[in-house]
């Protein structure tokens, strides 16, 4: 005889703990980034998937930024010792960190709560801080272009990349400036809870769903001058179709424009070639459907415009380190035996 009794709903996740540390002379728009990125982020039932709390150094209080207002910040250091993810945002006022390169009493007190194996995340300047801690030595990472140079000098054992936008080195991940911030936190939203998820939070804050790491911080010229005809129509024709060839000539021909000329004024405007913007499109394609569709390797690589499941697995494999299974495997696991290699 069945059981008129119903299961007891199963308790929901804890949402994963993000502390952000608060310095004085912050940027308040760096500072506000990972509340504003990563609190949208919801799951299918409409939860939070991250809950944000701000830190300071010091005992709950006024912290300084770089405007003409102060921030109230109600948690002192001790909130470091329960994140699942610490964000150091960027600060004008990092004193003997950005000078000498080592931290301050204060601050080293402050991050020895911080539990080992605990993702650390650094915005523009912010790199300073977990330079000065030894926390970068070995590793790769960027920070705003205009501070490169000095970063590299303070910190030679760091590998300063210059040009990306964001470096993602597994439980370290460093950004550059301003909007950088954004591209790094949405980019943590999709590799945590896949592209879904992050598109959504990137449509809320009307923001691109993806700029790829690697992607130049600095574009020569970002805004098309007046007169000139930008590549936005060539791109726009080439996402309608990107499951079939695209060759660079048609991309062209879109602008009406030689393929000399249409491949230097795409690099001005987006930052990469056309082919790598081509390229990270189709890999984006891939991982949507491989995330929500049971289509086959083959009938990915189809749709997202790779021809072959090789050329896709070897796209996916340097985009993203995994193979389309185990990425599938990862946020679709009741699908992952539909995704044959």
């Amino acid at each position: 005889m069945p059981s008129d009794r119903t299961s007891p709903a199963l308790p929901a996740p804890r949402p994963h703990r993000v502390v952000v540390l608060a310095l004085d002379g912050a940027l308040p728009f760096e500072l506000g980034i990972p509340q504003r990125i990563f609190r949208l982020a919801r799951d299918e039932r409409r939860r939070r998937l991250y809950e944000v709390v701000t830190c300071s150094v010091r005992p709950p209080g006024p912290v300084e930024t770089d405007a003409d207002f102060a921030i109230m910040v109600e948690n002192g250091p001790e909130a470091l010792a329960t994140a699942d993810t610490v964000v150091v945002p960027a600060s004008y006022e990092l004193g003997p960190v950005h000078d000498e390169g080592v931290l301050t009493e204060e601050l080293a007190a402050a991050l020895a709560h911080v539990r080992p194996g605990t993702r650390l995340v650094a915005i523009c300047t912010g790199g300073y801080v977990l330079a000065a801690a030894g926390l970068l030595d070995g590793r790769p990472a960027t920070t705003h272009w205009a501070s490169a140079e000095h970063f590299q000098r303070l910190f030679p054992k760091v590998r300063v990349d210059a040009g990306v936008l964001f470096v993602d080195d597994g439980d370290v991940l460093t950004s550059a400036g301003v909007a950088a911030g954004i591209d790094l936190c949405v980019h943590i939203v999709r590799r945590d809870h896949g592209s879904a998820v992050a598109n959504e939070v990137a449509r809320r804050t009307v923001v691109p769903p993806h700029r790829d790491g690697g992607q130049a911080q600095y574009i020569e010229r970002p805004v098309p001058d007046p007169g000139q005809s930008s590549t936005t129509n060539a791109r726009a024709w080439a996402l309608a179709r990107l499951q079939e060839p695209i060759q660079l000539r048609d991309m062209a021909a879109q602008e009406s424009m030689s393929v000399r000329t249409f491949t230097r004024r795409f690099r001005e405007e987006v930052g990469v070639s056309p082919g790598q913007w081509l390229t990270g499109q189709r890999v984006e394609r891939a991982r949507h459907l491989l995330e929500t569709t049971a289509l086959s390797v083959d009938q990915v690589a189809s749709d997202a415009g790779f021809g072959t499941a090789q050329s896709m697995r070897q796209h996916l494999q340097a985009a993203l380190g995994v193979t389309p299974t185990a990425y599938r495997r990862t946020f679709r696991p009741d699908l992952s035996t539909a995704c044959g290699e």
